[in-house]
């Protein structure tokens, strides 16, 4: 062989393998992210999800990709979303901010592992067979923080002994309010007051309820746990402070932002947890195999005194030291 067809060869092998050492890596995984609601809206929840993801040693870009998509809390686009997801071949979906996400992935694929968020039983809101030995394909964590409703309109008693009269606010288009609606009327039945139910799914009805409630004499209101009004905290809280009404709500997130109280568990910590189990996927663990995790961090009872104070409302030394936080 003359010596420039060795050094031809020889460069030519040196060019092609950097080309087959790439062929031979593996694909990086893709995570579908399916949320309700938009990406501007708690993205501190994405960052968790990531963090759990991180946690099993799964790094966005660099050893996993995360394909995002967001309903922009439009029900109607969460099954085109989802179809997809399923059409790229995701490893996983991680399907969060509410049941119907979660609901509407599980009609489209039964192969495809799904992991949820939910606020409720996830029996009874038909997520999964068993908590212990959920379905092929789906599994998830699970807050229950729908059946919190009796403690909102008790921590209301507390705080306004005299209201007759509390309103309830619901999101018409999430199904998880029924069961809030169920446990919040358990809790004014007990009490001897009665509840006044108001449905809002969109800003424009959420300042109709509130001038609904104004009108009809509500001495107070509970805030239903729902997605979308977790993304509606600055407004839920001016609306609340605008018309002086003493309000509750599930997430510490609304007092933060000027809210009276709050009670419930944090979700934060929830979405971290899909991100363990959707890291937990990726190594291999199938669904099945998976029970549905039932979240134990609680943020539990936040009070914000500043707000207690504007509303003329002297906080009960009882309802004081049973706070695991007071915002000044």
């Amino acid at each position: 062989m003359q010596r420039r067809e060795f050094i031809t060869l020889l460069g030519a092998a040196a060019a092609a393998w950097p080309l087959a050492a790439s062929a031979q890596q593996p694909a990086m995984p893709v995570v579908g992210f399916l949320s309700s609601i938009s990406a501007a809206d708690r993205p501190h929840h994405t960052e968790a999800f990531r963090q759990g993801l991180n946690e099993t040693g799964y790094a966005e870009a660099r050893n996993v990709t995360i394909e995002y998509r967001y309903a922009d809390n439009r029900m109607d686009q969460l099954r085109p979303l989802a179809a997809d997801l399923i059409a790229r071949k995701v490893a996983v979906i991680a399907a969060v901010a509410g049941n119907n996400t979660a609901l509407v992935a599980k009609t489209l694929t039964s192969t495809i592992p799904i992991l949820f968020t939910s606020g409720v039983d996830p029996v009874k809101a038909g997520l999964v067979a068993s908590l212990n030995r959920p379905e092929a394909n789906v599994t998830g964590v699970s807050w229950f923080s729908a059946e919190l409703g009796q403690k909102h309109i008790e921590a209301l008693h507390e705080l306004v002994p005299k209201a007759e009269l509390i309103a309830l606010l619901l999101n018409p288009n999430n199904p998880e309010g029924a069961f809030y609606e169920q446990s919040a009327q358990s809790g004014a039945r007990a009490l001897g007051r009665r509840l006044l139910v108001l449905k809002a799914g969109t800003a424009p009805e959420i300042d109709a309820a509130f001038a609904t409630l104004a009108e009809q004499g509500a001495n107070a209101v509970a805030i239903g746990s729902d997605p979308f009004y977790a993304a509606r905290v600055r407004q839920l809280a001016v609306l609340a402070a605008r018309h002086a009404v003493p309000t509750t709500y599930n997430l510490r997130d609304f007092v933060a932002a000027g809210g009276l109280i709050s009670y419930g568990n944090s979700v934060t910590d929830a979405y971290r947890r899909v991100g363990i189990y959707a890291g937990r996927i990726l190594k291999g663990a199938k669904p099945p195999d998976m029970p549905v995790d039932r979240a134990t961090k609680f943020e539990l009872l936040v009070i914000n005194l500043g707000t207690a104070r504007a509303l003329g409302i002297e906080i009960p030394p009882s309802l004081l030291a049973r706070a695991d936080e007071v915002i000044e």
